[in-house]
């Protein structure tokens, strides 16, 4: 699909879409109301964008076939001078097509050999003064960047003594040009340098023809693999030297740009790019390097981003000063998971949040306030677990150590190392006890393990740790704050799907994933010894998907696929026994809660008709009943009691299988009514399945007097949203 946004104020509103192609579109590129899009489909499509009154649609102009390779890259421009439209398209072969744009057509007209990989980026650079050529930069995975100057001819006759010195340039290129092909022993190949000049002849609208040549300007090396980006740096300062900006697979950033450089006599003088500044790691490419980068704030600001799901962000600190080197300077970023959303905790205070995903890491995060006390904002200030399973879930043990599950049978304890302990004091975050600094200085990842080892200041292994002093940025979140393994807890037979803690924290239950009775039980640690505790609650016929502790920790609530729950109670410190339990669903169970008062329950489900069911429970004199049903437009996946409001009030959250959240609230003295406060679309909460919902322990009160209240929610569309609820 093919959607055209418009800005309204601070909105985005959707003006129109159209189905553009029949598989996934790989590049994208416009230039007025010209878009290009390109697909794996192996075609490239023109459009136009019309506009009626209001309204507006995309009208097909053209279609292209690329045959057998599949368009990665496009780049539009208007040749120098001219209103004519010129397209270049790169894809999976080496070379970049060239078409012009004649009677409404694209049509080719040159192909630019030289690469040896694939061309996954084109950027063009439109001439700032008339004398300046139109540039085209290409990026190969080959690692090389390519340089072509587009520019029109100039008609002169040259003497004869011009033709016999070109003549013999001609051959001394050619000779040189060789010599980069010869392979010596030991060699993998030279790089190809083709001088040879294409011609394009443009129609103007009057009829008349223009020539331009495309030649081959410079060869840029200075990534070690592939390159994933280009961009130019926009003109905003006057005179400005041409910047252009290039991402790789190997984790880097490189600027380039000409540099003068005096010739064999006194009065000439030429220019050759060069490589200014260098941003990123080294490496890097284990962890996917690169994927794209752009500028930003005029040319002030570079940015890049990765396979990790945070951004880089580096800022020129003397940008404009005449005659000076340019002094770059790395800043924070935004971060955040690249997959699902799994399962998130708050710590027992509230002052972080934990949260684990797909893409195999735990993250905390937490609000750090700027010079205006008034203004906050979240950052991710730890990565404590970069695992190689896919992580479900966290929970705080205190607010230095957790428990974590992944795809697989164990689930694993960490503790927090002596680095973040000082981060969080630093940051204001949380204060510890003088004695809590006595910790390993960091933690590091074996090669081919899965455990992170603790790293002391006496260790062989150089602890590679964060800066203490300001919150960590994306480069130094994957690696330098890790925190050690402790402790792996074992007893399923098959891999863990949810874990829950106590409110006591002395307790922690974990069931796995379950075809049978024997293995859909809910198995019980004391978090002192991390040994069982009782026996393995068991009933469930199929996976348990949550499990939730009482206020008191008298109970133990689990939900289950096969659509019902059980109730467990603690019995002379022994262990739980299972004293009630339900089929109310008709379908999964996806979530439950336990009221702060602890006399209430609810279970999150889906109905048959494709909506979704919250019923309430609560103890009456021999069993515990239904008091109310409360129906939802979409299945109910995700459920949690907020803390008892000023108003003696309960107020439940509902997460939903489309992403949006709904806010119910009711009176302590009438458990069977409940009325919808609000209801949070998408714009603001989700666009996809909720899978948790955490609201803070410790409440916050609000400028008007009124009690604000936060709320967690993690999703299935990769986000970790933190929302204020007033009232």
């Amino acid at each position: 699909m093919l959607f055209l946004w418009q800005r309204n104020d601070r909105n985005w509103i959707l003006s129109a879409k159209t189905r553009a192609h029949g598989k996934a579109l790989t590049s994208l590129s416009t230039i007025g109301n010209i878009v290009v899009s390109g697909s794996s489909d192996s075609s490239v499509k023109v459009w136009e964008v019309c506009t009626s009154g209001d309204s507006e649609e995309l009208k097909e102009k053209q279609t292209i076939s690329t045959g057998k390779r599949y368009p990665l890259s496009l780049a539009l421009a208007f040749l120098p001078r001219t209103q004519v439209l010129l397209l270049a398209v790169s894809g999976t072969d080496t070379k970049v097509q060239l078409y012009l744009c004649r009677e409404d057509q694209f049509i080719v007209s040159a192909s630019l050999a030289g690469h040896e990989d694939w061309v996954r980026a084109l950027s063009f650079r439109t001439p700032s003064t008339p004398e300046e050529p139109l540039i085209l930069a290409s990026g190969s995975q080959d690692a090389t960047i390519r340089l072509w100057n587009i520019e029109p001819i100039k008609v002169t006759t040259p003497d004869r003594g011009e033709i016999e010195q070109g003549q013999l340039s001609d051959e001394l290129l050619d000779a040189f040009e060789a010599s980069l092909g010869e392979v010596a022993e030991g060699e993998e190949g030279g790089r190809q340098i083709s001088l040879k000049r294409h011609i394009l002849i443009a129609k103007a609208s009057d009829g008349s023809s223009r020539q331009f040549s495309v030649t081959f300007d410079a060869l840029l090396i200075g990534h070690e693999f592939g390159i994933t980006s280009l961009s130019w740096r926009p003109d905003s300062v006057p005179n400005s030297v041409p910047t252009i900006l290039s991402s790789s697979t190997d984790s880097s950033l490189i600027l380039w740009s000409p540099s003068t450089v005096l010739g064999a006599t006194q009065d000439s003088s030429t220019s050759i790019w060069i490589n200014r500044q260098r941003f990123g790691d080294v490496g890097g490419q284990r962890l996917g390097g690169f994927v794209g980068s752009l500028w930003t704030r005029g040319g002030q600001e570079a940015l890049t981003w990765g396979w990790a799901g945070g951004w880089r962000r580096w800022a020129c600190k003397n940008m404009g000063e005449a005659d000076s080197e340019e002094v770059w300077q790395e800043l924070g970023a935004i971060s955040g998971h690249r997959g699902p959303v799994k399962g998130l905790s708050w710590s027992p205070n509230g002052e972080y949040l934990i949260s684990a995903g797909v893409d195999q890491t735990t993250r905390i995060f937490r609000e750090i306030y700027h010079s205006d006390e008034a203004k906050r904002a979240w950052h991710e200030i730890a990565r404590p677990q970069v695992h190689g399973y896919d992580l479900l879930d966290a929970v705080f043990l205190d607010p230095l150590k957790f428990v974590s599950i992944a795809d697989e049978k164990v689930a694993r304890v960490f503790e927090a190392p002596r680095n973040f302990v000082q981060l969080a004091k630093t940051l204001d975050v949380a204060y510890f006890s003088e004695s809590e600094i006595n910790r390993p200085a960091g933690a590091s990842v074996p090669p081919l393990g899965l455990s992170n080892k603790a790293v002391g200041d006496g260790s062989s292994v150089a602890p590679v740790l964060a800066p203490s002093t300001r919150r960590p940025f994306e480069g130094e979140l994957s690696g330098a704050t890790l925190w050690p393994e402790i402790e792996k807890i074992f007893g399923h037979g098959y891999e863990s799907i949810t874990i829950g803690v106590s409110h006591s924290r002395k307790f922690i239950a974990t069931a796995c994933k379950a075809t049978s009775p024997e293995h859909a039980v809910v198995r019980i640690y004391e978090t002192s010894t991390f040994k069982p505790f009782g026996e393995p609650l068991a009933g469930h016929a199929l996976t348990v998907t949550r499990v939730a502790f009482s206020p008191d920790d008298k109970f133990v609530l689990s939900v289950s696929r096969d659509r019902t729950w059980h109730l467990f109670e603690l019995k002379d410190n022994q262990g739980y026994v299972p004293v009630a339990a339900d089929k109310p669903h008709a379908r999964i169970i996806w979530d439950c809660a336990w009221s702060a008062e602890g006399d209430v329950f609810a279970t999150a489900s889906r109905d048959k008709l494709f909506c979704g069911q919250v019923k309430i429970w609560t103890q009456g004199d021999e069993k515990w009943t239904t008091m109310t049903t409360i129906k939802t437009p979409s299945p109910a996946t995700a459920v949690d009691f907020s803390p008892v409001n000023s108003n003696q009030g309960r107020r439940l959250a509902v997460g939903l299988e489309d992403g949006r959240l709904q806010i119910f609230s009711n009176v302590l003295s009438d458990l069977s009514s409940w009325s919808l406060d609000t209801t949070i679309d998408t714009g603001l909460a989700h666009v996809n399945q909720i899978h948790r919902l955490s609201w803070r322990p410790a409440a916050k009160d609000g400028k008007d007097g009124k009690g604000v209240t936060e709320l967690a929610s993690c999703s299935e569309d990769g986000t970790l949203k933190v929302l204020i609820i007033q009232g």
